[in-house]
């Protein structure tokens, strides 16, 4: 029965670890030719830099032939139906890679793809990235099950992601957003069924007290253009800062899934510092997504 990738409720904590492990390998050199003779379709509705270069890099090193469609290049554009795509594709290629707005869009490609789908970022999740950043704070403390994070900032996908990866993994999650601004209700009682240990809050400096790691976004993500002059009022207390960092641990990383908007969501002497990971993190996506569609070509 083939696998798929919509969210990192999908795996265990097993299967997370092991995608970690087997990331670090393919990291120091190790290769696989895990998608030898197989075609990749990429599905992007969303512009992308780094998903998109580091999944079609991916491929090539795993020996896959990758495949882009966008809306301006394909039928989706026109309004064909995900269904129909979906089926569609799963006669010409080998796995889906989906980038989209609406999380009912990746589930129906699932539920119609006979082949495995991989979510490269939905409005309500980034399984993706969120797995890199773990690894990443892996590689750079050892381990994370017995660290606090701190998400600062707008409750949206990625804290939505974060939210999965502590029931899973089992670290402390902070997250503080301005009021109105919470993430997914549903994930986190989810997660609370799961025993995480979340604490939310609107109060920035909570958030990152005792935190390892602090993790912030745009404040208005794609899709919320028209909302940028109220988000910036609604988020000007949320910005991580020199001031904000020196209440975490002393030796706590600041994260950002990119691209920044700087002096906006964090200060430029935050961005530029040492403390600063980002570009690990951004590496670790061509990592990690190997040893994704490594998993899944093995599970078909």
């Amino acid at each position: 029965m083939k696998r798929d990738l919509l969210s990192i409720r999908d795996l265990s904590k097993n299967e997370i670890y092991s995608l970690i492990d087997l990331a670090k390998n393919f990291k120091k050199g190790s290769r696989k030719e895990s998608l030898k003779g197989m075609s990749v379709v990429l599905v992007f509705e969303k512009a992308s830099t780094r998903t998109h270069v580091s999944f079609d890099a991916g491929i090539n090193r795993l020996g896959g032939h990758p495949i882009m469609l966008t809306p301006t290049g394909s039928q989706i554009g026109r309004g064909e139906p995900v269904k129909d795509t979906a089926r569609v594709l799963s006669r010409y290629c080998d796995m889906i890679v989906m980038r989209t707005y609406s999380h009912s869009n990746i589930e129906q490609m699932a539920q119609y793809a006979s082949v495995p789908v991989i979510n490269a970022l939905t409005d309500l999740v980034h399984p993706c990235q969120v797995l890199s950043d773990c690894m990443t704070i892996i590689e750079k403390f050892g381990s994370i099950e017995d660290k606090t994070i701190a998400w600062v900032g707008d409750g949206n996908n990625m804290a939505n992601s974060w939210i999965n990866a502590s029931a899973r993994l089992g670290f402390k999650l902070k997250i503080a957003t301005p009021e109105g601004y919470g993430p997914d209700k549903k994930l986190l009682d989810m997660a609370a069924i799961d025993g995480a240990r979340i604490t939310l809050t609107d109060d920035p400096f909570e958030a990152v007290s005792g935190a390892i790691s602090v993790n912030t976004d745009v404040w208005a993500s794609m899709g919320k253009e028209k909302e940028v002059e109220e988000r910036t009022v609604a988020f000007k207390d949320f910005q991580v800062n020199a001031r904000l960092m020196s209440k975490a641990l002393p030796d706590a990383v600041f994260m950002h899934c990119l691209p920044a908007h700087i002096n906006e969501e964090v200060s430029a002497d935050v961005f530029e510092s040492v403390r600063s990971i980002v570009w690990d993190q951004a590496e670790n996506r061509l990592h990690m997504q190997e040893a994704i569609m490594d998993f899944l070509a093995s599970n078909k």
